[in-house]
């Protein structure tokens, strides 16, 4: 198996141990194999290959923090086509909460929450991805 170094703050690093040791993980590197896995499987479902999605995507960062806030708003115009909605609040005392409600195609939503994934400085991002053709006759109307 190969070794990989990884960097990430202590406070991160701290809650993956005390993860490892409260679910009966090996260490910190079973957890990380789990974590990779499930990422990279999350949207590998076929059953949502093909067909007409929405995605939710909810993203929570500090407002003080001024580049995430651009990255949004640079993301939602960038993508455009795919981003139906947009939605800005102040939440708590110091926090940010951007969402979005996404239209599109596995890849292009993938594409998107990737995008979302790899900027610096987010607190959270929360997303779920919904067949629009699940909803039976609300499906019908347009």
């Amino acid at each position: 198996m190969s070794v990989v170094s990884v960097s990430m703050p202590e406070e991160l690093l701290e809650r993956i141990d005390q993860f490892a040791d409260d679910h009966g993980y090996t260490g910190r590197s079973e957890v990380i194999r789990e974590a990779s896995r499930d990422l990279l499987g999350e949207f590998e479902d076929q059953k949502l290959e093909g067909r007409d999605l929405m995605g939710v995507v909810t993203v929570v960062f500090d407002y003080e923090t001024t580049s995430v806030e651009e990255k949004m708003m640079h993301l939602r115009h960038e993508h455009e086509d795919l981003v139906a909605s947009n939605f800005h609040s102040h939440v708590g005392g110091h926090h940010c909460m951007e969402l979005f409600v996404l239209e599109g195609s596995l890849e292009d939503i993938s594409t998107f929450v990737g995008k979302i994934r790899a900027t610096k400085d987010t607190l959270t991002i929360d997303y779920s991805v919904l067949p629009v053709d699940d909803f039976g006759p609300l499906a019908d109307m347009d």
